[in-house]
């Protein structure tokens, strides 16, 4: 494990009765017919393609999508490869004008996005799956620290082969206390715990199907709705949700979702989870499922990810990879898709 600061500025839970999603036509400003998906409380606007993206920045995979504290939208791509510009972060304000971009060094491996408030500033934590880091940064792009390969961690290694074990960290969830858990998604499935300061604690999960065992723990969050924090894993591979204490124990499963990818939370208790299948969850605070939207999971949506997005199918997903509710409702969904998409759902009632 690295550890480098440099100052700074700075048993299954049931699903419920799923409601029936429409796909309608709504009217922009413009005139043009928008999908509307979704049903009752939960209706949204599809507004695909959203943002203002300058020429010379071409989308890669985009795999992360958060929203700060002044309304600005942050999306994390892997970066074309016909792209001009290298930077692997870009910015929007709430509207989709462009601000700003940066982050070449993350291009090719620009995958788990988190933000976090320590006081009265705002960091993101961003996983490279390429380079195997994990770098917390100012929202300018500056790094504060980095977290390298866990090698004071007795499941990282080497074996009587001498070869390390695989380490690509895809997204990491932050305790209140401070703790950093990383999953190892795209490595040896495993969740590393590190205290605020880097300093290794502990490792837990690793592959398999048991409770207590993930296969890509892909999404990570402390769910903190009870009062109590749970850290919540999108076992990816193991198509389901698993829960655990803070200290790396078992707790229990949660269905509803297919190929779950990460998580994210409104103040009402409801969670978003992009499920990488060709369509968006929406659960209710007890994790009941309450409308799968944009789904086209039947289709052959692995073929259709590499393809130009006039083979994208208005107001369906192909793969969604991130997803995040902005302060006022709406959801930004960005997908695991060639040429990169990102999704506005605008809710409507």
């Amino acid at each position: 494990m690295s550890f480098n600061p440099i100052p700074s500025r700075r048993g299954f839970l049931q699903t419920a009765a799923v409601v029936l999603p429409t796909i309608l036509g709504a009217d922009d400003k413009a005139g043009n017919q928008l999908p509307v998906v979704g049903a009752g409380a939960h209706t949204y606007e599809v507004h695909h393609d959203w943002g203002d993206l300058p020429s010379n920045i071409r989308y890669g995979n985009t795999h992360g999508v958060v929203e700060d504290s002044q309304g600005r939208i942050y999306v994390h791509h892997t970066v074309n490869a016909s792209s001009e510009s290298s930077d692997s972060m870009v910015v929007f304000d709430d509207k989709g004008k462009f601000i700003k971009s940066w982050g070449k060094e993350f291009k090719g491996g620009a995958h788990g996005l988190h933000i976090q408030k320590e006081g009265s500033t705002e960091f993101l934590y961003l996983c490279d799956t390429k380079r195997g880091v994990v770098v917390k940064a100012t929202l300018d792009g500056e790094e504060v620290f980095s977290l390298g390969y866990p090698d004071v961690s007795e499941a990282y290694k080497p074996g009587d082969d001498g070869k390390k074990p695989k380490y690509s960290p895809t997204n990491l969830a932050i305790a209140p206390n401070g703790d950093l858990y990383v999953g190892d998604g795209y490595g040896s499935s495993y969740i590393n715990q590190y205290n605020k300061k880097g300093e290794y604690i502990r490792t837990f999960g690793g592959k398999g199907k048991e409770p207590g065992q993930v296969d890509c723990p892909h999404g990570i969050v402390v769910d903190m709705r009870s009062g109590t924090p749970i850290l919540t894993v999108a076992d990816r591979a193991n198509a389901r949700i698993q829960r655990f204490t803070l200290d790396g124990k078992h707790l229990d499963f949660i269905a509803g979702t297919n190929l779950p990818c990460h998580f994210s939370y409104f103040k009402n208790g409801d969670v978003v989870v992009p499920d990488l299948g060709a369509r968006v969850t929406l659960m209710d605070r007890n994790n009941q499922v309450i409308v799968q939207l944009g789904d086209d999971s039947s289709t052959q949506w692995r073929d259709t990810r590499k393809l130009t997005r006039d083979h994208f199918t208005p107001g369906k997903f192909v793969a969604p990879h991130g997803a995040s509710f902005d302060h006022a409702g709406n959801i930004f969904v960005v997908e695991w898709v060639e040429v990169g998409r990102v999704t506005k759902l605008t809710k409507v009632s």
